[in-house]
């Protein structure tokens, strides 16, 4: 349109020049987020580079296959200013666990770019070491847009040769701690999607366009423990204690409480035994407030199903102490349970509508709990006066 608008008013060659000016700018930024218009500062040259898929990196390489040498260049900005990036090759597996990795950071002291060598043999197993194959050349170097770039050699393996592919994965970390150990990354999708096989012979890289079984089962535990403890718990609570001021849903108020609390304990453990099995999958990672609180819940939770059973008559001389239990169990576990979902958004870190929708749904329960105070309040006082009216002799 502004194009359109300039032709109106300037000559062809002044016009053409504006548009043309305009477009490159408009498409600069997006050009320059690519590897093909990248340059290093010693001129090294490359025969591919790919734009990897994911956490912003890019992997530029040469592959001589007359004696399997692997030249690379590999970019990415750390996710917090004094992080790392890492580049890794796995010759077993898929993921990082195995991998022998090449992670790079500024030394706190000189400033200067560094690059390490690390065996990861199990994400509670970081050790700088050689790795299990020859690498030589290695050096590193801070570009002026903030991100790092790790260059070496690397030998491949006979047998990773002959594949033709290789098991690439690639990281970025927040730190380095004095000793020179490495903080831990996030575990975002982004964190946990980047990894893929490098085509060595055609020079392209694969990366699975869809979830692992991993983060899958994350977020299968998420939905069922946002559905339980986040969403059911608290709507059968706001019926226990709201409709059941009108005397027209006695008893219906008390099957759909049950039915809520009841639908709401058997996805709640689905949810905790999901969550015992990511912690199996996920040896060295533990979020400690988070699994302590969701063994809380699923305690309490049992211990209040069980109270369906142990539920006494309303005249009963234990009745008194059965409420008090009842109804103590009953709010701690609705604030656990939306306190616990929150920690499992920040874990799990999904798009920002998921936790906003979260937020939303909470907010309108809230909002239905004041409203619906407010009108019992004026029900049950409305009652109690009605009662004090009548005379108490029976007569009219």
């Amino acid at each position: 349109m502004f194009c359109f608008e300039m032709a109106l008013s300037a000559p062809v060659s002044v016009k053409t020049f504006l548009c043309f000016t305009l477009w490159a700018l408009l498409i600069s930024p997006a050009v320059s987020l690519t590897c093909s218009g990248q340059k290093f500062t010693k001129n090294q040259v490359f025969s591919t580079c790919l734009d990897l898929p994911s956490l912003s990196s890019f992997l530029h390489f040469s592959y001589d296959s007359s004696n399997t040498t692997l030249s690379v260049a590999f970019i990415a900005a750390p996710s917090k200013p004094g992080g790392w990036v890492a580049w890794a090759i796995n010759p077993k597996a898929t993921g990082m666990a195995g991998s022998q990795a090449l992670v790079a950071y500024k030394n706190s002291t000189t400033g200067l770019a560094v690059v390490r060598t690390f065996d990861i043999s199990s994400y509670s197993s970081i050790v700088a070491k050689d790795l299990s194959f020859e690498v030589w050349d290695k050096t590193a170097e801070s570009r002026s847009d903030g991100s790092l770039a790790i260059f070496a050699k690397i030998k491949i393996p006979a047998d990773l040769a002959s594949n033709g592919e290789i098991n690439q994965v690639w990281q970025i970390g927040p730190g380095v701690g004095a000793d020179g150990t490495l903080v831990k990354h996030e575990f975002a999708v982004a964190n946990l999607q980047s990894k893929g096989t490098l085509d060595l012979k055609n020079g392209h890289t694969s990366s699975s366009s869809g979830v692992d079984t991993r983060t899958k089962n994350k977020n299968i535990h998420g939905i069922l423990n946002a559905v339980s403890w986040g969403i059911l718990f608290p709507v059968g609570a706001i019926i226990a204690r709201y409709i059941r001021a009108f005397e027209s849903a006695d008893p219906a108020w008390f099957y759909l409480h049950v039915f809520c609390q009841i639908s709401a304990y058997a996805i709640g453990v689905a949810g905790w035994g999901t969550g015992l099995k990511l912690g199996n999958q996920s040896s060295g990672i533990t979020y400690s407030s988070h699994r302590n609180i969701g063994i809380t819940l699923f305690v309490l939770a049992t211990v209040q199903v069980f109270a369906l059973f142990l539920r006494p008559n309303k005249e009963h001389k234990y009745r008194f102490y059965w409420n008090i239990y009842h109804h103590s169990f009953g709010y701690a576990i609705v604030i656990l349970g939306i306190v616990n979902v929150f920690k499992g958004f920040n874990i799990l870190r999904p798009d920002y509508k998921w936790k906003s929708a979260y937020t939303n749904t909470i907010i309108s329960l809230g909002a239905i709990s004041l409203l619906l105070e407010a009108v019992t309040w004026v029900v049950v006082l409305k009652r109690r006066s009605e009662i004090s009216k009548k005379p108490h002799d029976g007569k009219q």
